[in-house]
């Protein structure tokens, strides 16, 4: 009876041990997300709605302040220029992340992060009192900074903490937390909440408020372990970081696993983005990320945003319900960002990413045919409508979140946070050059505006058909030995004129 009440005891125990680990992982993924990647999606959302009321207040300002009124093109520059000085504001903020990352640690550089859209809101929310349009832009800017940081920082530290059974499935938890952003941002954004005429300065400044959330919860909860025994070789605070994460789990497999790449970069301080470009060991990790991270800008799926409202009109919605269909855009990307959460870890990150592209580059040919024949036959609006759904579901499940979740698993301690910096800027530059020539390539293509978008589909579908390797269950030191083999091939085939000695020191 003894022996059987402590087996019973010890059970007990280590359920209460395993519930305990969930739940510091689940709070460290919801603290870091709320602040993190939530406020990309939310920002780049509540933007739409005070449109006309900010164009309005633009012209409103200048005509009281010089007594002439702003020609209607001259509003529209202002206005573009409001909205894509987020894409630069980004950008800059993926250059400092990796800096950020390395010098102040992941968990800090979260938190820090914070003043950016802390200042942005403080813009934002009094430029209609200041009468200054102008600090919308900077509250913008601010609001792209912060952005731009966590897109970066947020995978890299989930992706670092996590176990790997689940890492794929908790370093995409960025991706949720943006699509979470996107579909609130759009709720908030109705007319009947913070949407109207008078309220739109607290709808930008709104943005502080998830802000604040993370500042009051991230502080309690663990820094990367990677972080703290292989960047900074405090193996004491990485054992105490584990162990609030995993419980009182057998730590010792992960321990070593970390403390073989530990050994196996010694001697060796943070990469330099320009340094990867110079580094033949992390060459075809490079071209993923270039090729990966471009495409999920180029391939379209925000210019269905674009063109949501015209279709819907087409297709009968009244005016005033438009909004709320447009809010079932963002819940599509929801939907399949979670949906993708829950399969990961069992269909892997590959086939993901190519049945998503295969999937966008079949409904951009549909969506092309359906637009060119809308005035001619009733029905097609409707497909059309139905094609967006489908091209923003395609996306989620695999693109939009298994692209960010590669560069924490592909590249190693020292190269990760200038990877991401890399895949940062690909990605802003991308978005700011697509918003800028979107209007171009309709007003030249016409229906057929989404040939650019189905080719990039195409060739990102075949880039990961024939060149990524699956990473699902994998060691970060088994992926490196995985790309190691591509990497070196050449020098492999040629080692009768170059000695194992001198490609080893090539690989160093």
């Amino acid at each position: 009876m003894e022996e059987e009440e402590e087996e019973e005891e010890e059970g007990l125990n280590c359920r209460a041990q395993a519930q305990l680990q969930g739940k510091v992982l689940f709070l460290t993924v919801c603290a870091a997300g709320i602040g993190g990647t939530f406020q990309y999606g939310y920002n780049i959302s509540i933007i739409n709605a005070p449109t006309t009321y900010i164009q309005r207040f633009i012209n409103e300002t200048w005509l009281e302040r010089t007594g002439a009124s702003l020609d209607s093109g001259v509003i529209l520059l202002v206005w573009s220029f409001i909205v894509s000085i987020y894409s630069l504001g980004g950008l800059a903020g993926a250059l400092i992340a990796g800096p950020m990352a390395i010098k102040l640690g992941r968990k800090t550089s979260l938190l820090l992060n914070n003043a950016f859209v802390i200042i942005a809101a403080v813009f934002s929310g009094f430029s209609r009192m200041a009468k200054s349009f102008e600090m919308i832009m900077l509250g913008r800017f601010f609001t792209g900074i912060n952005a731009g940081v966590s897109m970066n920082i947020q995978p890299m530290y989930l992706g670092e903490s996590a176990p790997k059974k689940v890492r794929g499935a908790v370093t995409l938890t960025s991706a949720s937390f943006t699509a979470l952003g996107l579909v609130l941002g759009q709720v908030v954004g109705i007319r009947e909440l913070l949407g109207g005429e008078e309220s739109w300065p607290l709808l930008l400044a709104s943005n502080v408020v998830p802000g604040l959330i993370q500042l009051m919860t991230l502080p309690w909860l663990p820094e990367s372990p990677r972080y703290l025994l292989i960047d900074r070789g405090d193996k004491e605070s990485c054992i105490c970081a584990l162990q609030k994460l995993r419980g009182n789990d057998d730590l010792s497999s992960e321990l070593e696993e970390m403390q073989a790449e530990q050994a196996a970069i010694k001697g060796q301080r943070a990469k330099r983005p320009w340094e990867l470009f110079q580094n033949p060991a992390v060459r075809w990790q490079l071209i993923t990320i270039i090729v990966l991270s471009s495409a999920m800008q180029l391939c379209g799926n925000d210019s269905m945003y674009f063109y949501a409202s015209y279709v819907f009109q087409e297709a009968g919605i009244p005016y005033e319900k438009i909004q709320y269909l447009i809010i079932g855009t963002g819940c599509c990307e929801l939907i399949t960002a979670v949906t993708c959460n829950a399969i990961i870890e069992r269909a892997g990150r590959r086939l993901l990413i190519l049945g998503g592209y295969s999937l966008m580059a079949v409904w951009a040919i549909v969506f092309m045919v359906a637009l060119s024949q809308q005035s001619r036959i009733s029905w097609m609006p409707y497909l059309s409508m139905a094609c967006i759904f489908a091209y923003i579901l395609s996306f989620g499940i695999g693109p939009a979140g298994v692209t960010g979740v590669l560069p924490t698993e592909i590249f190693d301690q020292m190269s990760r946070p200038a990877a991401y910096m890399i895949c940062g800027s690909l990605l802003w530059s991308n978005l700011f050059a697509v918003g800028m020539a979107f209007p171009f390539i309709v007003e030249g293509l016409a229906h057929f505006c989404y040939l650019p978008f189905f080719t990039v589909c195409v060739c990102s579908a075949l880039y990961v058909s024939f060149f990524l390797p699956e990473t699902k269950g994998k060691t970060f030191l088994e992926i490196s030995k995985e790309f190691s083999k591509r990497n070196f091939k050449t020098q492999t085939r040629e080692k009768f004129w170059k000695g194992p000695e001198e490609i080893k020191s090539t690989m160093l």
